[in-house]
């Protein structure tokens, strides 16, 4: 994308009702809609369910529209990625998605315990050097934030093209005692057309041009320690 577009982009998010971005101090002395998003924003009760490293929103957009009855938010650092999510929003119509521009590493302060019921983890970053594992967004770190504002029972759901990254989390699960609900290795052999096979990130088709299978997890953490 040249540097004219991404300008383009970046003043035109500025426009969209349905994207958040703070400075880092504003964040830390307190996001006014913490607590209060399905209420204040969404304007129902429904159920709120994160994507972390949202990239264009396809996963948030998506859903959201296969699930007009819960809420969606999208959280990336990228403002030039994002506005292709917030873009869809406001073409369509959608009114159950929204966007956060954040580093994933603040997300806890932008809601309140026990307000996510799922958080979705699409083709993030592998960071599949040792030395920068704790980047990961599946590391005990991250897990340690997500836990914050996920309600009891809460589900984390990760889909990836790195086996070192599915790998590392499945180790995380078992040292931690975590609940794994599923693991596929393969989402597209055989199984039944869903969300999983039916919305496609932007590198997720890069991918699968090559040949790369898409795996996927899901877990519930511990009780003990949500």
């Amino acid at each position: 994308m040249s540097t004219k577009n991404k300008l383009q982009h970046f003043a035109e998010n500025l426009t969209f009702d349905n994207l958040f971005q703070m400075s880092y101090e504003e964040v830390i002395l307190g996001f006014p809609l913490a607590g209060k998003w399905a209420a204040d924003f969404f304007k129902n009760n429904h159920e709120i369910i994160l994507e972390l490293g949202c990239g264009k929103g396809e996963y948030t957009v998506g859903l959201a529209k296969r699930n007009p009855d819960k809420n969606y938010i999208g959280a990336d650092i990228k403002g030039a990625r994002l506005w292709r999510g917030l873009k869809t929003t406001q073409e369509e119509n959608i009114k159950n998605a929204a966007f956060i521009r954040t580093r994933i590493n603040l997300i806890e302060f932008y809601f309140k315990p026990n307000e996510i019921s799922e958080i979705w983890i699409t083709f993030p970053d592998p960071h599949a050097r040792d030395v920068v594992e704790k980047k990961r967004l599946t590391s005990p770190q991250f897990i340690e934030r997500y836990r914050k504002i996920l309600k009891p029972g809460g589900i984390i759901h990760l889909k990836t093209d790195n086996i070192i990254l599915l790998e590392s989390t499945l180790d995380t699960i078992r040292e931690y005692n975590h609940e794994l609900l599923e693991v596929n290795y393969n989402v597209y052999d055989g199984q039944p057309e869903n969300e999983l096979t039916q919305i496609q990130t932007h590198y997720e088709k890069m991918w699968l041009k090559h040949g790369t299978k898409i795996k996927y997890l899901k877990f519930r953490l511990n009780p003990v320690f949500n």
